[in-house]
């Protein structure tokens, strides 16, 4: 179970405790974007089983690269996911296993290219995730997808090999699947994309990789109940409330802070999901992740005397999967021997503590969550923890949290400067704006 070292004030918990009702009550700004609060109980086993069932026929097929289009939330909740459990070198050391690689989550060029070269003479299937369709990223890349796959098989064993993740009856891909034959499952309307990891949008590829989705669920499960109770033992309610005072405070940026490189995309998931949710209305702490000791070693002197606008929330470990011992070394040139017999991951968590001390005592304030291990179950319970504070956190800052009117600025620039049919006149006015 996730254990969490916060210590908000009474009134703080009191701030997020109306957050907590108004999420609850389901009355509060974007209410009809909450269907993620009932995903991990109410996930059909059904649903579950479509998804090992597509896994395990690829895998069968010997589909050796499963390629998940998506942006956003549409691939940060995988992403996360299959990189905390799969093994740091898991492509040389499970050269059979299925790959999962995404694409469609920029426009870069040389990327997608490259990812066409990886595919020669590959067995490829693909997971394409768009609740419209019509996303400019994940749209330009699932064409150059579908064209590979279908230069290679017929059209029939083409639409076995793709699975796409959209709305159930309206939009652009849900037009193509239906006539490509494609299989689909349905991204819930009252579901965003940033708390959309728990939907068929996380549970399938996540599954394809080869991970046990039924624990992640069970986990996720296991958090909602805890994260019911009205009071300072629930940890949304508390972590959503510490963040907030050190908010009040001053403190603008929050950095999420991991011991254990698996953990970098969840960072990064985490980013998003806080990111859009609060950064509006001018409101709203700035999230940041980091990679520790490796970011001791860049961003180290600037967390602990650098401008004071800080804090931390660190992600901690408590049990590895692994274990590796320090040897002892006769000459000891490099000092280290009394470390010797010592776990690597004993001196890991003394870096933890220690650099946790020093930037307390610079004046970075800090939280902590603990994970038990980095499994399916953890994973599962972090990624609902994370989301129920988000909804009670946003809500005790003012804002909604389930709209990002703002991505869409850039939107409406790039269509006009690529002259998208109907940007014609928003087009004129920013070529004159470049003169």
């Amino acid at each position: 179970m996730i254990k969490v070292e916060l210590n908000p004030s009474d009134q703080y918990i009191e701030k997020a405790i109306e957050g907590y009702d108004v999420l609850e009550g389901r009355e509060g700004a974007g209410n009809d974007f909450l269907g993620w609060l009932d995903l991990p109980e109410q996930t059909p086993s059904s649903l579950v089983g479509e998804c090992e069932a597509i896994a395990q026929e690829w895998k069968d097929k010997g589909v050796q690269v499963v390629v998940v289009i998506g942006i956003g939330g549409s691939y940060l909740g995988a992403k996360a996911a299959i990189e905390a459990l799969s093994h740091s070198f898991d492509s040389d050391i499970n050269p059979q296993k299925t790959r999962v690689v995404f694409a469609g989550f920029n426009l870069s060029e040389e990327y997608h290219a490259e990812l066409l070269e990886y595919l020669q003479g590959k067995s490829v299937a693909c997971i394409v995730i768009s609740k419209s369709g019509t996303t400019t990223e994940p749209a330009v890349a699932f064409r150059l997808i579908k064209k590979h796959i279908e230069s290679i098989y017929s059209k029939e064993e083409a639409a076995s090999r793709i699975v796409a993740i959209t709305d159930k009856s309206r939009g652009a891909l849900k037009t193509l699947a239906d006539g490509e034959g494609y299989r689909t499952f349905v991204i819930p309307d009252n579901v965003g994309g940033r708390f959309s990891v728990l939907t068929p949008v996380g549970l399938l590829p996540i599954a394809v990789a080869g991970y046990d989705v039924r624990k992640m669920l069970l986990g996720a499960s296991d958090m909602a109940k805890l994260c019911r109770e009205r009071s300072a033992k629930n940890p949304a309610i508390l972590y959503a409330a510490a963040r907030n005072e050190q908010y009040a405070a001053g403190k603008k940026v929050e950095i999420l802070v991991n011991y254990n490189p698996k953990l970098q995309y969840i960072g990064e998931w985490w980013k998003q999901l806080y990111g859009e949710s609060e950064g509006k209305e001018g409101k709203g702490i700035f999230p940041a992740a980091v990679n520790f000791t490796t970011d001791l070693h860049s961003m180290g002197q600037y967390i602990q005397e650098g401008e004071r606008m800080l804090f931390e929330t660190v992600l901690s470990v408590k049990n590895t999967n692994k274990e590796l011992l320090v040897e002892s070394d006769e000459q000891n040139l490099d000092g280290l021997n009394f470390l010797a017999g010592k776990s690597l991951e004993h001196c890991n968590k003394m870096a933890e503590l220690g650099t946790r001390l020093a930037h307390i005592d610079g004046g970075v304030p800090n939280m902590r969550i603990e994970i038990d291990r980095i499994d399916e179950y953890n994973i599962g319970e972090l990624f609902f923890l994370f989301e129920k504070a988000c909804g009670i956190s946003a809500y005790i800052l003012g804002v909604n949290p389930f709209d990002q009117p703002g991505v869409e600025a850039y939107k409406k620039n790039m269509f006009a400067l690529l002259n998208k049919p109907g940007y014609e006149e928003a087009s004129q006015k920013i070529r004159e704006r470049l003169q």
